[in-house]
């Protein structure tokens, strides 16, 4: 009970999170745990009574009602609200001018403001109309009546549609038609506007922080300034490389004079190895990378690890953003000499697949195949799901079934190998897992009943059933995304004369995805921007990364995100500069402080007004335990393991799909089966519980407890907490901890246990270790 009183006592409040961790441990011991499993009971219980399946009669109802909202909707804006957008608003609004940028004239207009979003920006701009907040609106002009005001509300509840733009301009409609030019935000192309001049020139640092406050002084907002440099570095460390700095590096920094020493400090931590290591796990979310098949019998892949490597050689020697996706893709095709480029075909490969199939199986599963290589593709580098125009024409995007079928055939004959290959000089050949066209087909079970491995054409399937194939599709891409009248031989890459063993198709794809001129390439750079300014702040910009569609988030910062893109473009597609753009922007810099005004008038920080805390993923909580224990492997690529007790990073697990790590799972780790954009952040009782009763952990204890300095108690606690979070304890905190080492090395004493004190100074050792201040960072 000592240790659980002393956890709680050490455990920190987050200001402004949704988790539970005020004095977590001591009400573990009840009720949530009961409530945890009998929660999982039922789920089991009435999982298959219920059902989480959507039938096609759910999605018509979900349609019917939404099409009915937006009747309503259209019909309050004919008969009343346009009117009164015309008479009170719309001249400064897209009429004569655009004032604060809020242009009014198209639905997209109003709703890339933000006052469109229902709660938050709605109440902003109800609150603006009753002259509850400034700007009052219409500005300088008497204040509209209460039944205006209530039909404004109704209007934008109902989805604030739009019969036609405010003054006769042309419909920017959020539906393009698929035959169109593309209208809706993330497929047009890139609307680049020089960063705002504001009157503050104080507080933003580069041109990032320049759009930001523009957004904020709109809403009558002001930004946090920056947080200690003690802070400061910690963030920095776990953005970039996933662990703690250590008391000395944090010391330095402190100590250090002049803008320049975090740039610098910026700098070093891009250099480290263990930025690819970091920064590769991101992305293994992304491209569901596991390595065994799944399904019942989930045999491994043991030679899946290389595209691991890729990633992480990828991001440390900052490959060009355009290049890692051309290379994922067909790197085969572009670089066959290159190992490298073959090792990041693993990507296609990545899916699961059945390894257990009957005759009549066989072609629909190579289907199935195909739509995990398209669908992967399509959420990981466009953020659009293309795979939902598999049985129909997509219900909100501008994808057709044509669109599919013909981007499926770009990889009709392409199938998972393993090959031998040399990756240094010198050494000898190691075997690879790829994925690409040509080589000896990857071993399956019904390979003696004549499985087939791919079929030499790709036919268009009538909802997606292959005993109704039609035509045979040729290779193309999103008709929406090839741009300026160009078709697919715009992007076709012909084959060398001697060349024979694979079409190139997936090479023209490549080549038409990253370009930011006529093809897709620009919403490439907004998804790939937006990723990243995700993992830096918690959100992005369009807070549903792999979904950029009708259905997904509008963009917060529209101008900032375009702005962003071409500017990655600008400068040859390099992620390292991105970085340290966003990194010493004073909208990073800043602290956690917060206040109830502000909080209503955004409460959800969609305009960065403040910092907020949040926790660890599961790979960084684990492998910080082992670098504060100086246990930490810092062993760089290899075959991965399932040993809960390797020392190794955790982006060195083995990921095998039907024995995922238990402690990796508390943590939200994802699934390893479809794309994942952003983890789920959950706050369970086990949570807790693991670190009080997990058998690694108390090992890690016990290592952070034998690398104490000091030669009194009191210095040795000072270090533990410097070691742990970066800063030394309190004198409350000085006095508790010396306090509980003194009972609890009585308490050992008195039950005979061997070394008492050692293990009184690992307890409170695992105390730290679980306290709130170390797994989540400000």
């Amino acid at each position: 009970m000592a240790l659980m009183s002393l956890h709680g006592r050490i455990a920190w409040s987050v200001e402004g999170s949704s988790v539970l961790h005020a004095t977590p441990i001591r009400r573990f011991g009840t009720c949530p745990v009961v409530g945890w499993w009998i929660g999982l009971a039922v789920t089991w219980l009435l999982g298959p009574i219920c059902g989480s399946t959507v039938t096609a009669q759910d999605r018509q109802t979900v349609e019917a009602d939404h099409a009915q909202r937006m009747r309503v909707g259209m019909r309050v804006f004919r008969d009343q609200v346009r009117p009164l957008l015309l008479k009170h608003c719309w001249e400064c609004h897209g009429g004569k001018s655009t004032k604060a940028e809020f242009d009014l004239s198209t639905r997209k207009g109003f709703l890339d403001s933000g006052l469109g979003d229902r709660d938050a920006g709605t109440r902003h701009l109800l609150a603006m109309l009753r002259h509850e907040e400034k700007p009052h609106m219409p500005h300088k002009r008497p204040q509209l009546s209460a039944a205006a005001i209530s039909a404004i509300a109704r209007w934008v509840d109902h989805g604030a549609p739009y019969d036609a733009p405010l003054g006769g301009g042309p419909q920017a409609s959020n539906q393009p038609n698929v035959s169109g030019k593309p209208q809706f935000w993330s497929l047009a192309p890139l609307s680049v506007t020089p960063p705002p001049r504001l009157d503050d020139q104080d507080w933003p640092r580069t041109a990032i922080d320049r759009f930001i406050l523009q957004r904020q002084q709109q809403r009558g907002l002001r930004p946090n300034p920056a947080a200690s440099r003690r802070v400061l570095i910690r963030r920095a460390y776990f953005d970039l490389i996933g662990l703690p700095p250590q008391p000395e590096q944090v010391q330095a920094f402190v100590s250090a004079k002049g803008p320049q020493s975090y740039e610098a400090l910026i700098d070093e931590l891009l250099e480290s190895s263990h930025y690819g290591e970091r920064w590769a796990r991101h992305w293994m979310d992304v491209a569901r990378f596991a390595e065994s098949h799944g399904y019942e019998q989930d045999y491994d892949r043991p030679h899946a690890y290389h595209y691991r490597d890729f990633l992480i050689t990828a991001f440390n020697t900052d490959m060009p953003y355009d290049q890692f996706v051309q290379w994922q893709l067909a790197g085969d095709e572009l670089a066959p000499q290159q190992p490298l480029a073959l090792m990041a075909t693993g990507f296609l490969g990545a899916g699961a697949f059945p390894t257990q199939l009957t005759e009549a199986e066989f072609e629909s599963a190579r289907y199935d195949e195909l739509d995990d290589m398209l669908s992967t593709t399509g959420v990981a580098f466009l953020g659009l799901s293309v795979g939902c125009a598999r049985c129909h024409e997509h219900k909100y995007d501008p994808i057709s079934q044509r669109d599919y079928y013909r981007m499926a055939a770009t990889f009709t004959t392409t199938i998972r190998s393993e090959i031998e290959l040399q990756l240094k000089p010198g050494q000898k050949k190691t075997k690879v897992q790829v994925t690409s066209e040509g080589f000896k087909p990857t071993k399956h079970n019904a390979d003696g009943r004549g499985f087939p491995h791919f079929y030499k054409t790709t036919h268009f399937l009538n909802r997606g059933d292959v005993r109704q194939k039609g035509a045979v599709a040729t290779p193309s891409y999103l008709s929406v995304l090839m741009r300026n009248g160009l078709d697919e031989t715009h992007w076709r890459i012909e084959p060398p004369e001697d060349w024979k063993r694979t079409s190139f198709r997936r090479a023209s794809m490549a080549r038409w995805l990253t370009d930011s001129q006529h093809g897709a390439g620009h919403v490439a750079a907004r998804v790939i921007v937006n990723r990243v300014w995700s993992h830096h702040f918690g959100r992005g910009l369009v807070s549903t990364p792999n979904d950029f569609g009708f259905q997904g988030q509008r963009p917060s910062h529209p101008a900032l995100l375009d702005w962003l893109a071409a500017d990655l473009i600008h400068h040859g597609w390099k992620l390292k500069r991105l970085h340290k753009l966003i990194m010493t922007s004073a909208v990073y810099l800043q602290n956690t402080h917060s206040d109830p005004q502000r909080i209503e008038r955004d409460p959800e920080n969609r305009l960065y007004w403040k910092r907020v805390p949040r926790r660890l993923e599961a790979e960084a909580i684990r492998d910080s335990m082992l670098q504060v224990a100086g246990l930490l492997d810092r062993t760089l690529h290899g075959p991965g393991t399932l040993d809960p007790n390797t020392r190794r990073r955790s982006v060195y697990f083995f990921i095998k799909r039907s024995k995922l790590i238990p402690m990796m799972m508390l943590y939200d780790w994802p699934e390893h089966l479809v794309s994942v954009g952003q983890r789920s952040r959950t706050t369970v009782a086990p949570q807790g519980l693991m670190f009080i009763n997990s058998p690694q952990i108390r090992q890690y204890a016990a290592g952070f407890a034998g690398s104490l300095r000091g030669a009194t108690d009191l210095e040795r606690i000072d270090h533990a907490y410097q070691v742990a979070f970066g800063r030394g304890a309190s004198q409350a905190e000085r006095s508790l901890s010396e306090a509980f080492v003194r009972q609890q090395a009585r308490n050992y004493e008195q039950a005979a246990v061997s070394k008492p004190r050692a293990q009184a100074w690992t307890d409170l050792c695992q105390a730290l270790l679980g306290g709130t201040e170390f797994i989540y960072i400000e």
